[in-house]
């Protein structure tokens, strides 16, 4: 007997129902349920909706399950049952600190089994079988039994592994020994932290190369560190595209693992000092072409940038490196594993071939094929470059890290975790067998995005990322992690259940996927615990109402944001907002605060066609929300009783001090609203070619380029952070 998988999965993704051919729905929903597929679900309206039967025969093909008649339904239920005595052991084990845990061991009938616990660090334990019968079950023709063991509660935090041997025969699974709660953020229930929100790439400086960068990070973190902040949290600082064209979106990168190579200070690469004069004047030369580009306050223009960057990032790679400095890259290589090989191929063979290549989708062309591995040592030189840029960003972040806490800063740098990568990104095609294919993640229509949204990234098999012992999700984690004091999950509502739209369906045509979230949260935990980093949740949006006190309860933040909290139809008095949660005014997905004081999202999503309603009834309740919102600041002597006008920044400094006197442990300010910028960074619901989504430099209320060198002496940016500093504290 092997450790084989559930099912393998079936080219049945996009395939509709027979013609003629009814289908039993309760059937249907029988077998949804038993796979985790959701029939029904909750909207922001408040309403039931059912999924249409199409879409549930999709998503389930998707799994590799075939509904296409009440035969298959039938078949696919009876394999269900069955399915976890075709396992020796279950594809992996995930258990909380402190508690005994069960596995069953499927063997022939009447065979002894033996289940072994080999943890990291070497030691090796025996587990103990338990009374636990259950009969035994004809399973493809063998008699099989069921042995159970009890794994003690005194097992360590960390990654182990389980052995089962019955017969001669051997199955391994993972044991990952998670956090029963994370304790990182218990510093802050002692004393709250406060700090900076901003988009990294807008951030500019006088020595930048027309987009923020990594030394720019570290620049603005001692800057805000010496006014109070405890952390800097930016946006996902995943990789992009190799070569230009880039994708903007920095939720919509090649991959969650890696870095992006547009935010390396070249100037900060010691082999700099080595380049022959000939080349330095060619790197100089580069610099010169991009440096204005940091005074353009409309548009970012991250190709041009990055061909810059490679080509001089091109002429530093061909520098030897000292003995010391090779001896670090080969300990970093060593380190980060197979994985980082394999981006680093996917970036040289991506730099001649675009994302909608057969190649990517050519049975032929997968890792460890022949013609891959061909590949490989074709271009091992390239695969080297994009290697040794991986440990530059790496070597810049922790630069960036270790500025922010001398700063003065409890927790640095704050990293974003996309939900996901994009469908033709690196690790779609390096970690393809353990995403679903046919389906893309989104989410349901909500009051902000009442045509739903499509997100274009493949989702987590559930079942073939248990298989995988969750080892894409851990590597990922722990490589973001490396030089963090937290990390802010975007849409942690994703570790629960995700909106599932399969290919060719309109946004609102989704459903439902339920996760393993013991599995996953745990994960999160333990990879949290090893770095000594914060979790924060962004659990916005539909969510099911036990979701965010299960979080509370594994020690994992939430979100709160000043424009979503209410309480019917007043906001919610600060008192009552959450502890265990980031409260911040606005979110990167709304207008920075001035714009959104004036209206300015509502005249936009009607100009870009996302409105469901007129303009004027949008505007009616915007600016009724509003007034109850300067209503209670007036209640709570935050602004002059008599109504008397003030200065935009007066109004924003009041709504930071109202968000002061919630007990959250952590406030967010967001950079743009310290220096009066009034655009949105994403309009969720458009395109690039609609909206310049992600390419808004930072600029103040003038509409002037605002550069970091330009901030120690900015009045509104200091009246705010000392303003925020001061309530905080109290």
């Amino acid at each position: 007997m092997t450790n084989t998988p559930i099912q393998q999965a079936t080219d049945t993704t996009a395939m509709p129902p027979a013609p003629n051919i009814a289908i039993d729905e309760d059937l249907l929903h029988r077998l949804a349920d038993a796979y985790g597929v959701g029939t029904s679900f909750h909207g922001w309206d408040g309403l039931q909706h059912d999924v249409l039967p199409a879409t549930l025969i999709q998503v389930l093909g998707s799994l590799g399950v075939a509904a296409h008649s009440d035969e298959q339904i039938e078949a696919a239920l009876a394999d269900a049952e069955v399915a976890p005595w075709r396992r020796m052991l279950p594809p992996a084990v995930v258990v909380q600190e402190g508690t005994t845990a069960a596995v069953h061991v499927h063997v022939r009938d009447g065979s002894p089994a033996r289940l072994t616990i080999s943890l990291e660090d070497g030691t090796e334990l025996a587990a103990t079988q338990q009374e636990d019968w259950a009969p035994p079950r004809d399973v493809d023709g063998v008699p099989t039994g069921r042995a159970t063991f009890e794994l003690p509660a005194g097992l360590p935090l960390g990654w182990h592994s389980l052995t089962a041997e019955s017969d001669g025969v051997t199955a391994t699974a993972a044991l990952a020994v998670v956090p029963a709660k994370l304790q990182t953020a218990a510093q802050l229930e002692e004393r709250r932290g406060w700090g900076l929100a901003t988009q990294l790439y807008s951030v500019r400086s006088k020595r930048s190369w027309g987009i923020g960068d990594f030394a720019d990070l570290a620049d603005l973190a001692s800057l805000a560190g010496a006014r109070g902040a405890d952390y800097v949290l930016v946006n996902p600082l995943h990789a992009a595209d190799p070569v230009p064209p880039v994708q903007a979106s920095p939720y919509s990168p090649s991959t969650r693992r890696f870095f992006n190579p547009l935010y390396i200070r070249v100037e900060s690469i010691p082999e700099l000092a080595y380049v022959k004069p000939r080349k330095r004047a060619t790197v100089d030369r580069l610099l010169d072409h991009v440096h204005a580009l940091n005074k353009d306050a409309e548009r970012l223009d991250r190709d041009q940038i990055f061909a810059a960057k490679l080509a001089a990032l091109e002429l530093l790679h061909t520098v030897k490196l000292s003995p010391a400095r090779q001896r670090a890259f080969e300990e970093f290589c060593r380190e980060a594993g197979p994985g980082l090989d394999d981006f680093a191929l996917w970036c040289a063979i991506r730099e001649d071939r675009s994302p909608d290549d057969p190649f990517w989708q050519d049975p032929a062309a997968t890792l460890g094929s022949p013609k891959v591995e061909s590949m490989r040592q074709a271009l091992a030189d390239r695969i080297g470059f994009h290697r040794w840029l991986q440990w530059i960003c790496d070597e810049q972040l922790e630069s960036a890290q270790a500025a922010a806490r001398r700063s003065g800063m409890r927790l640095g740098v704050v990293h974003d975790l996309a939900v996901g990568a994009d469908l033709s990104s690196a690790d779609a095609w390096t970690l393809r067998s353990s995403f679903a294919p046919g389906v893309s993640v989104g989410a349901p229509p909500d009051m902000y995005n009442q045509l739903g949204q499509n997100w274009n990234q493949p989702p987590w098999h559930p079942v073939r990322l248990a298989e995988a012992g969750y080892a894409p999700l851990r590597a990922m984690l722990s490589t973001v992690l490396r030089h963090a004091g937290g990390i802010r999950v975007d849409h942690i509502l994703g570790l629960f259940r995700l909106w599932w739209v399969p290919a060719g369906n309109s946004a609102r045509d989704g459903t439902y996927v339920r996760y393993d979230h013991e599995a996953l949260i745990g994960i999160l935990a333990l990879e949290a615990h090893r770095a000594g980093a914060v979790v924060i949740g962004e659990d916005l949006g539909v969510f099911e109402p036990w979701v965010r006190d299960y979080l509370a309860a594994r020690g994992i933040l939430g979100t709160s944001i000043l424009w979503f909290e209410y309480d019917g139809d007043s906001p919610l008095p600060p008192e009552r907002y959450r502890v265990q949660a980031l409260a911040s005014v606005n979110t990167h997905d709304l207008p920075p605060t001035a714009g959104y004081l004036a209206g300015d999202h509502v005249e936009l999503r009607s100009q870009l066609g996302l409105l469901e309603r007129s303009v004027a009834e949008e505007r009616a309740e915007h600016e009724a929300s509003l007034d109850k919102m300067m209503g209670l600041l007036r209640e709570r002597g935050l602004l002059p009783a008599d109504g008397k006008a003030l200065r935009e920044e007066q109004v924003i400094e009041a709504l930071h001090r109202l968000l002061a006197l919630a007990p959250s442990v952590l406030l967010g300010v967001a950079l743009v609203d310290a220096v009066g910028e009034r655009r949105v960074q994403n309009q969720p619901g458009t395109t690039s070619e609609v909206y310049p989504n992600w390419q808004v430099p930072l600029a103040d209320e003038n509409g002037r380029a605002v550069l970091i060198d330009d901030l120690d002496a900015n009045p509104r940016f200091n009246s705010l952070l000392a303003a925020v500093d001061e309530a905080v504290r109290g």
